[in-house]
């Protein structure tokens, strides 16, 4: 696929990075050389340099014949006005772009056709703050992921000493539930991946994915992890886009505490919050604010600045001092990825957060989500098989008789029902798969898929 992104910041450069690995054609456009320079030495695409609104910077990207614009600028305006020349000078076919105010969201008439002709808007920071939503609500998980509209959750938890799976085999997993059906999709024992199967023993450490109906994934985290105590006190360092959507989402439900360093951010702050959350002015740093605020009797620490050593800095502090669950928003890819196996609990990195919706709309087949995991090592997606048994790979087949590539697991079906509702049927050899499922697959290793959206893609003689 013929790709143009504009923007070689730190959306745009994850972006490139992941598209390019899958042996897309990609040209980068951003007014900063020194960027383009530096991106261009470590992989493997195209740069142009110069203003992406600019009619004849688009042309010599390739837009003439590119499939897909994905815009990703600083500046929304700039996204929305790429798109907008994208769509109507050179009828690029696919056009999505990265935008920050809410307002462009809530107004679709503005941005869609007969506007700037977007076909798709991406928000990094309300996935962001999704994201950690998420990880609130279940405060023993790395990781939440839903598909097929929430009705099944792929969770990954940490499995620790004493939980009633672990030093058992995975087969043993029926037998503490008989009546929840509970699918283990992957494991990782450090950086090596563990075959999922009936005899794979789970050990102290092991990252557990695990995919169940929405309804049921308490339950199966009750086999690796003890039930952490829910989560009511939370302290957010950091009260700029993320800090105030997240804060905002958390409302009066919970106790918050927003530390803002600018003095004129925390007035703002303080007209856009409930009365109930208290907005602190300082430094997330400073260890005498931190326990003159009671970080000790917080369940959760977030560090959401846009400083990665401050993020850093803030977590390790506020967990010595006794914060009971911390997580850091860090942008460096290397940084957060040193940060495995320290005093923080999770780093998130906005980018790899935000690749998945990108990547549904690359994705080849009928693909209607995709979740990047583990830093972009990994990914899950949600496929729906069209055709019949003559002229699809997988309709009408049993789980055992489909050609999954090494690494790939196919966790849960989703079959919709006439009369709107669905039943989430997790995946056993013997499960058929028929026209129009929903279908859940996990690849430990994103080498594998271009042979996995083979099999989702119709023959000809469907048609």
């Amino acid at each position: 696929m013929k790709i143009i992104i504009l923007g070689a910041g730190r959306v745009g450069e994850s972006v490139a990075e992941s598209l390019v690995s899958e042996h897309n054609d990609i040209t980068v456009v951003d007014t900063d050389i020194h960027q383009l320079v530096a991106l261009q030495d470590r992989l493997d695409l195209r740069t142009v340099p110069g203003n992406g609104t600019h009619p004849t910077i688009l042309e010599k990207a390739g837009a003439a014949d590119a499939d897909m614009l994905i815009a990703t600028a600083a500046k929304d305006e700039t996204n929305l006005v790429a798109c907008q020349i994208g769509a109507r000078l050179f009828n690029i076919p696919t056009r999505i772009a990265r935008i920050r105010a809410p307002e462009f969201q809530e107004h679709p008439e503005v941005t869609g056709d007969g506007g700037f002709y977007v076909d798709h808007l991406i928000c990094p920071e309300q996935t962001v703050c999704d994201y950690i939503f998420k990880l609130i609500e279940f405060p023993e998980a790395l990781q939440v992921l839903e598909f097929a509209e929430g009705r099944a959750s792929l969770i990954a938890v940490r499995a620790y000493a004493g939980g009633p799976l672990v030093q058992h085999p995975i087969r043993d997993l029926r037998q503490y539930h008989p009546k929840v059906d509970v699918r283990v999709v992957a494991v990782f024992r450090g950086d090596r991946a563990i075959a999922p199967d009936a005899e794979a023993t789970i050990e102290s450490g092991d990252e557990v994915f695990l995919l169940a109906a929405s309804e049921h994934i308490r339950t199966a985290l009750s086999d690796l992890r003890r039930t952490d105590k829910p989560v009511r006190r939370i302290m957010i360092a950091g009260g700029g886009n993320i800090g105030l959507r997240l804060a905002r989402a958390l409302g009066t439900r919970y106790e918050v505490k927003v530390i803002e360093a600018q003095q004129e951010r925390c007035e703002y702050l303080a007209s856009q919050l409930p009365s109930s959350t208290l907005v602190l002015s300082g430094d997330s740093t400073n260890e005498e604010l931190l326990a003159d605020e009671g970080v000790d009797e917080m369940d959760l620490f977030l560090a959401l600045t846009n400083d990665d050593e401050n993020n850093i800095m803030s977590c390790m502090l506020a967990r010595r001092m006794g914060a009971r669950r911390v997580i850091a928003l860090i942008n460096r890819k290397a940084y957060a990825e040193l940060m495995l196996g320290s005093r923080i609990d999770i780093a998130i990195v906005p980018a790899q957060t935000t690749i998945g919706q990108l990547l549904t709309h690359v994705r080849r087949g009928d693909i209607v989500a995709v979740h990047s995991l583990r830093r972009g090592a990994a990914e899950a997606l949600e496929a729906i098989a069209h055709g019949d048994a003559k002229s699809s790979k997988v309709v009408g087949r049993r789980i055992e008789e489909i050609e999954l590539p090494k690494g790939a697991t196919i966790g849960a079906v989703v079959r919709k029902r006439s009369d709107g509702s669905a039943d989430v049927l997790i995946a056993h050899h013997d499960t058929v798969i028929e026209s129009e499922d929903h279908v859940i697959v996990f690849l430990a290793n994103k080498r594998s898929i271009p042979q996995v959206e083979k099999l989702f893609q119709v023959g000809v003689r469907f048609f």
